[in-house]
């Protein structure tokens, strides 16, 4: 079960996910209402989405995650059924202070997504328990 974002940025997700599938570019109209919606991640999120940088991890059990490789090329397991990332914005920006509804590397998630250009990757069971665990990633 995905946990729910508010219905503006819902909304805006679908209207991006319809657009890009019919002429495979976001508009300007679009691309205003994302960085008004998310903040000034938007822009770095949809950085990491033209790098390629978002893997689906699934496995044949139906476990899936998310790999996103940072700017700084540190990969990082986000989790957006319940709208987690382990890395140090997430935690200040969106848990701490407050500001934000999900960080670049979340958003990515949800853009790549969106879009249709999300890299698919299969691993086992025991390499996803293992990346579940935090004891290892791909």
């Amino acid at each position: 079960m995905r946990a729910v974002l508010p219905a503006v940025a819902e909304q805006l997700l679908r209207d991006i996910h319809k657009t890009y599938q019919e002429t495979t570019q976001i508009p300007d109209d679009l691309l205003i209402a994302l960085r008004f919606v998310f903040g000034p991640c938007a822009v770095q999120a949809l950085d990491l989405v033209e790098q390629h940088s978002v893997t689906c991890l699934s496995s044949a059990s139906g476990r899936k995650t998310f790999q996103v490789t940072g700017g700084s090329g540190r990969l990082y397991a986000c989790f957006p059924s319940c709208h987690y990332c382990p890395c140090p914005a997430f935690a200040y920006t969106v848990l701490r202070r407050n500001e934000g509804l999900l960080c670049k590397h979340i958003l990515a998630v949800y853009l790549s997504e969106a879009m249709g250009v999300t890299h698919m990757h299969s691993v086992s069971d025991q390499q996803m328990s293992a990346l579940l665990s935090g004891t290892s990633s791909l």
